[in-house]
């Protein structure tokens, strides 16, 4: 079983702004907003985007094996609503925290399932879709929208803030656990 104090002090360690324990009961697939990835320039590019990761059932049954997890969240001050420059300083802030986060837990949790923000971005250019597989399907990462969550309620479900007021971003993910 999990330490989820332990896990939130190492997802702090590791730069996230905030954690908190997911109960994957909570996690629910909905058609509407894997909908709203078609008009995403990552749709139908990438093997972590739609329709590349799955339909919503084939996520539903991936899912069923887990009951718990760790929500992880950067969160940043931008100047104004069209601060695009602090908007991707904190995205990538957000991504090497994750990345660094997930190599440490892979190792101790078995069959780990991380879901992100926005696309993979392992690759250069991704496989998809051609006939190839994914080159490196043990490390993709697809995002918690691609797999139809509607990111701000898996928040509120999980008693974790997912809006921090006027002119900041936020920038969530999950790893399921067990």
């Amino acid at each position: 079983m999990a330490d989820y104090e332990k896990l939130i002090s190492l997802s702090k360690v590791y730069g996230f702004t905030e954690a908190a324990p997911l109960d994957v009961s909570t996690l629910e697939f909905l058609p509407e907003v894997l909908d709203m990835c078609v008009s995403c320039p990552g749709y139908g590019k990438f093997w972590p985007c739609p329709p590349g990761c799955g339909s919503l059932e084939e996520m539903r049954r991936r899912v069923e094996a887990y009951s718990r997890g760790l929500l992880v969240q950067t969160v940043g001050q931008l100047e104004d609503s069209y601060d695009w420059e602090n908007m991707q300083k904190t995205a990538m802030l957000y991504g090497e925290s994750f990345q660094k986060l997930w190599d440490t837990l892979r190792p101790d949790y078995a069959g780990l399932l991380a879901m992100g923000a926005g696309s993979c971005g392992i690759c250069k250019e991704c496989t998809y879709p051609e006939d190839k597989p994914c080159r490196f399907p043990e490390r993709q990462i697809v995002s918690m929208s691609s797999c139809g969550l509607q990111v701000s309620r898996v928040c509120s479900d999980n008693h974790l803030k997912y809006y921090y007021g006027p002119n900041t971003i936020s920038y969530t993910g999950c790893f399921l656990l067990e």
